[in-house]
């Protein structure tokens, strides 16, 4: 498997590249769901190994499954989960000069960060690899491989698949991730739900037609529900929004999955979700075998212990 550094943006991956991560993923995942020999080496892979885990953002899911992977690889985690209250970051530190010290101490670094290309700049004066775990409305690169790997895994292949995306496409970066991903791929179509207020941005619809992906804007949820084969959800990040509350109150709560709209769901789609969600998935589409988005969150684990894998130990076998 080729060797990564640092972990940035999602287009810095292509197909090749892709199914190889996906296929040291599978063997994570068996090595630990169902306890095959090969966990006993994995379980030492990165013994001696020590990850920075810097969060300038609140974060469950993400900081989790990245400790836990260092974890169940053998490796040791340095964890603060509020770096800006909590760190030298409260005395006027710059970013950079953070990163130069935890690189340091750390073989890896994982930086989650509220302003859009901090990770880049984090990786420019960095020692060890960086792991963009989000950046600002930017892109959450791990959240998007985690995406393609729930979607591969749970209908067998993107190709030909309709994919709508549903909710906060202006500032969601894991939806803009996502899309630089499936450009890899040749699905049918993506569908972008959303109000005006957060449609997609151009830059996005410009790459996909760079490398002929069709897409349509759309604001009726029940038509893309009737024809996709994932509907991948968002919350309306409130956050994102500043003082513009008045955009906020305008688009929360306007797409909602609830039972009825399964009702119109194609027998054999999934529906996804980066979490937390709010109001826009109602608790009793939980059961429904579509419901992928505890998997798919459960899969972060997984492929997050395959990159690290990749980066920090490519010869572990």
């Amino acid at each position: 498997m080729r060797k990564i550094r640092h972990v940035i943006e999602a287009q810095q991956w292509d197909r090749p590249g892709l199914e190889e991560l996906f296929s040291l993923t599978r063997v994570m995942r068996d090595s630990i769901k169902h306890r095959y020999p090969k966990s006993r080496q994995h379980a030492h892979c990165l013994e001696g190994y020590l990850m920075a885990s810097l969060f300038y953002e609140p974060s469950t899911r993400t900081r989790f499954s990245h400790e836990a992977a260092m974890i169940r690889l053998g490796g040791r985690v340095l964890s603060t989960e509020n770096a800006e209250q909590f760190s030298s970051v409260s005395k006027g530190e710059t970013l950079e000069d953070t990163i130069r010290m935890a690189s340091s101490y750390a073989d890896v670094i994982v930086l989650r960060h509220k302003e859009q290309g901090a990770a880049a700049r984090a990786a420019a004066v960095s020692r060890v690899p960086v792991i963009n775990a989000g950046d600002g409305a930017g892109q959450h690169p791990t959240q998007a491989l985690l995406d393609v790997f729930t979607i591969e895994d749970e209908l067998g292949g993107i190709d030909d698949r309709i994919i709508a995306f549903v909710g906060d496409l202006a500032y969601g970066r894991t939806v803009r991730s996502l899309a630089y991903l499936l450009g890899k791929f040749r699905p049918t179509k993506l569908l972008f739900v959303a109000h005006e207020v957060v449609r997609m941005r151009p830059d996005i619809k410009e790459y996909l037609d760079r490398h002929n992906i069709p897409w349509e804007e759309l604001d009726n949820l029940e038509l893309a529900a009737r024809c996709a084969d994932v509907l991948y959800v968002t919350r309306i990040q409130k956050e994102r929004f500043g003082d513009r509350i008045s955009e906020y109150e305008e688009v929360f709560g306007r797409y909602i999955i609830n039972a009825e709209l399964l009702a119109m769901m194609k027998e054999k789609s999934i529906i996804m979700h980066p979490l937390p969600r709010v109001n826009e998935i109602t608790t009793g589409v939980d059961s429904d075998p579509r419901a992928a988005y505890f998997r798919q969150a459960e899969n972060g684990q997984y492929i997050r212990m395959a990159l690290l894998h990749n980066i920090l130990n490519q010869d572990c076998h």
